[in-house]
């Protein structure tokens, strides 16, 4: 069985990273073959797909941070939690989601189910 928390936890670790390669890299660790992420707005399989969204979204908002906003809840392979993208000096999120992570067999992220709760207008 997986650790769902640790997956999750890396995923977040993921999406903070600051350096591209080191990004890519902790996606290709974490993700397993053919594994992706599916949200309103992208729906992409391996993990270089996966880091390229991160990099965009990264430049969509500088300075800024995900954190979990709640505890995470995991059964059965499968892992729910809901996040934000704060400013690093700290304030009001400016994005809410909540997505849910299937782990495989091997403990690696097979997909994430992105929801956007809140987004800027």
């Amino acid at each position: 069985m997986a650790d769902l928390h640790n997956l999750v936890h890396r995923y977040l670790e993921l999406w903070n990273t600051a350096d591209p390669q080191v990004r890519a890299e902790l996606a290709d660790a974490l993700f397993a073959t053919g594994g992706g992420l599916t949200d309103p707005l992208v729906d992409v399989t391996g993990a270089a797909a996966v880091s390229a969204v991160v990099d965009a979204v990264r430049e969509q908002f500088p300075g800024h941070l995900f954190r979990l906003a709640g505890e995470i809840d995991a059964h059965h392979e499968v892992a729910r939690f809901t996040w934000e993208l704060v400013p690093e000096a700290g304030g009001e999120p400016v994005v809410v989601g909540f997505d849910v992570a299937e782990a495989t067999a091997e403990g690696r992220l097979g997909r994430v189910h992105g929801f956007l709760d809140k987004v800027p207008a």
